[in-house]
């Protein structure tokens, strides 16, 4: 266990001659010869964020968000890119001009891709002529002398103005113009045929001498297959990210910094009434955004979400896989409000043991106030690696190369510049992945990860310094103290601690990241074998998804006290995890009693805050300029998600000075009690009024251990 510590942390005493140099700058309150600890990680910490800087730059260097929303064009332009060739930075939506080409790539063992179809970028979706038959013609250039602005006020239409030789290849479905002959809506930024042709315009173009154009429910099904796919949902959802920035500011950090302070502010002033607010308000709230997840799901009210841009025909549905989760998540969503209810009832007859922990935490804010202010440190520290990692996302996940498709289709078009018929240049162009940029977004959100438990761990070790301080000073502190604890911690974590702090959150993080790869590939194994996976191997993959979430939880738990033993003795991560998986043991059923309850009511806390969060994420994403135009978000599942995320990542930041003074005391109560025979010497009155709320017989089994 080591010596004790007793002889490592005072009672605050006046730096006097015999001290060293160290203990003179920290007041007197440790007095130990510490060292710098886990320097090898600290090395692979700086490392790493010297990869993380490199592999960003990429990001920002190959990539463009404007990718992850919209389509390209025939000549390879990204629809709304003002730097394209024309400038078409107000056409955004992507339009197949050739419906038989759309056709012919949806039909069985077709050679031609719909990547190869031509495609141009509109302002909106063209609609049939109801008295005859409007065309869509190619970007003007060559002996088409119009501008691009006088083109779109054309309705994209110059067809009076084409040769004789123009004409005759326009009927052929080989340009410069097309026929507008089925309607189309705008999903998500691509014009979406509707198999239902206008009989007006077919016939117009029939006795203008067209050829034959297929009317199957292909041109349909093909387009939405594309527009549905996985990899065209998951750009979308990281679309919306960069589109609902204004949401994530809001509801993501301003909001819970307010909420946080606001619940450590009642805990120091209100502490008898906030347990039961805390379970009331948590059942609300989850009920609530449950509630809002229907709504948007379509079953309940008449507000649904909906895969469309702008008008269309309300008799015609389209649906896409962002409903699916959006419905598959209020499922979900309604599990889990059904379980908390069940579980609040539960630990109602506990919750006046979690109002007697939490007075002891307030006890110690009350006397460190630092602890209350400090958390906007690290905070501000979080704002700004999660505004440089968002914005390295957008342009990693965009960072693919805009290349000319490898096709062998058999199809002609007109060439403007060249003023004839050209079949050398058919295949269309698309954006192509190679395997590093995939390896590159999986180290970017691995990085992520073990950044956000490196900066949680460091403000962790700097509150259970400042909570220790406090302890073993007996609570006689000077006036002082309330600031130096803080700041005197803060001065011992960055001069001798930070590779222990960065070991124990990369073990944290790899352990997690672990159960993410095996969690991938069972789904993956799972979706590529079609037959039915037999009871050893259900068993097989469920045990070991339940063991490794056993392992991560008891990891964190280690994590979290090793933390304090770090901050209170200076020792390695190993070592501290050892002292502090000691302790725990030796006193598993004092740690139980008043420990287990207290975690959950702040976790519960966390959650109030983060669902606050997402509540009102809810109702920002539900005005006008989220659900038109270029700002609509294909889900608000997502936003709403990180949200949730980022407010709960926030209220950990402020809920560890209530956690961290709990357990930072609990440990060094029973630190005190080994060390004196079973008789604590330096644990404050409350604490003791705490622990003696069961009678003579209950103090005595606590302090002598199971």
């Amino acid at each position: 266990m080591g010596g004790p510590l007793g002889a490592i942390i005072g009672r605050f005493p006046t730096a006097g001659p015999g001290m060293d140099g160290d203990s003179q700058t920290d007041g007197g309150i440790i007095r130990h010869n510490r060292r710098c600890r886990d320097l090898v990680f600290l090395f692979v910490f700086i490392a790493f964020w010297v990869a993380m800087i490199v592999n960003s730059s990429f990001g920002f260097n190959q990539g463009n968000p404007l990718r992850l929303n919209y389509g390209l064009d025939y000549k390879g332009n990204i629809c709304g890119d003002r730097h394209g060739n024309p400038d078409i930075r107000e056409l955004e939506v992507k339009y197949y001009m050739n419906p038989n080409q759309v056709y012919q790539s949806g039909t069985k063992d077709s050679q031609f891709s719909l990547a190869d179809a031509k495609t141009i970028c509109l302002m909106e979706c063209p609609l049939p002529a109801e008295d005859g038959v409007n065309f869509v013609c190619d970007y003007p250039e060559g002996d088409i002398h119009l501008s691009v602005d006088d083109w779109i006020d054309r309705d994209y239409d110059y067809f009076e103005f084409l040769t004789p030789d123009m004409r005759n290849s326009s009927l052929q479905l080989q340009g410069p113009c097309y026929p507008v002959i089925f309607p189309s809506v705008n999903v998500f930024w691509s014009c979406q045929y509707i198999a239902r042709a206008s009989n007006s315009s077919m016939k117009h173009w029939q006795q203008m001498g067209g050829v034959a154009i297929d009317e199957n429910m292909l041109i349909d099904k093909t387009i939405h297959k594309a527009i549905n796919s996985r990899s065209a949902v998951l750009k979308r959802y990281v679309a919306d990210i960069g589109k609902s920035w204004p949401v994530l500011i809001v509801c993501g950090w301003i909001l819970p910094l307010f909420l946080s302070v606001m619940w450590l502010l009642m805990i120091r002033y209100f502490v008898a009434g906030m347990t039961w607010i805390t379970v009331i308000l948590f059942n609300a709230l989850i009920i609530s955004v449950t509630m809002f997840y229907y709504i948007k799901a379509g079953w309940i009210g008449n507000d649904p979400l909906t895969v469309v841009i702008g008008a269309s025909d309300p008799y015609v549905t389209i649906t896409g896989r962002e409903i699916n989760h959006l419905r598959a998540a209020t499922i979900l969503m309604t599990i889990i409000m059904i379980i908390a209810f069940l579980t609040s009832l539960a630990i109602a007859r506990r919750i006046l043991i979690a109002t007697s922990v939490l007075k002891v935490a307030a006890k110690v804010i009350g006397e460190v106030q630092a602890l209350i202010i400090f958390p906007i440190l690290p905070y501000f520290v979080l704002a700004i690696f999660y505004l440089f990692w968002f914005s390295a996302t957008l342009h990693l996940f965009s960072s693919g190369q805009v290349q000319k498709n490898d096709c062998n289709a058999n199809c002609c078009s007109y060439d403007l510049k060249l003023n004839k018929v050209s079949c050398d240049n058919c295949c269309g162009y698309s954006v192509h992945y190679t395997p590093h940029i995939g390896i590159a977004i999986l180290f970017h959100l691995f990085g992520c990860y073990w950044a956000t438990q490196f900066i949680l761990a460091c403000s962790s070790t700097v509150i259970a310094g400042s909570v220790a301080s406090y302890y073993w000073a007996r609570g006689e502190i000077s006036p002082e103290i309330p600031f130096l604890p803080v700041f005197a911690s803060l001065r011992r974590l960055a001069r001798y601690s930070l590779g222990s702090v960065a070991l124990g959150s990369l073990v944290v993080s790899v352990v997690e990241w672990i159960r993410f790869i095996l969690d991938s590939l069972r789904r993956r194994l799972k979706y590529v074998d079609t037959t039915s996976e037999n009871f050893m191997g259900r068993t097989v993959s469920s045990s070991s998804q339940c063991c490794l979430g056993c392992i991560d939880w008891t990891l964190r738990s280690i994590n979290r006290n090793a933390y304090i033993m770090i901050a209170i003795t200076g020792k390695s991560f190993c070592k501290a995890s050892s002292i502090a998986t000691g302790l725990i043991m030796n006193n598993i059923l004092r740690i139980g009693k008043v420990n287990v309850i207290g975690d959950v009511i702040l976790f519960l806390g966390k959650l109030c805050v983060s669902l606050f969060c997402a509540l009102f994420a809810f109702l920002m994403l539900d005005t006008y300029k989220y659900k038109s135009a270029h700002n609509k978000i294909s889900s608000p599942l997502f936003p709403v998600l990180v949200c949730w995320a980022l407010g709960y990542i926030v209220a950990t930041l402020f809920f560890a000075v209530v956690e961290m003074s709990i357990d930072t005391i609990i440990l060094s109560f029973c630190q005190d009690a080994e060390e004196h025979q079973g008789n604590a010497q330096y644990a404050p009155p409350l604490l003791m009024e705490t622990l003696d709320g069961g009678g003579p017989g209950e103090m005595q089994r606590l302090t002598q251990g199971p």
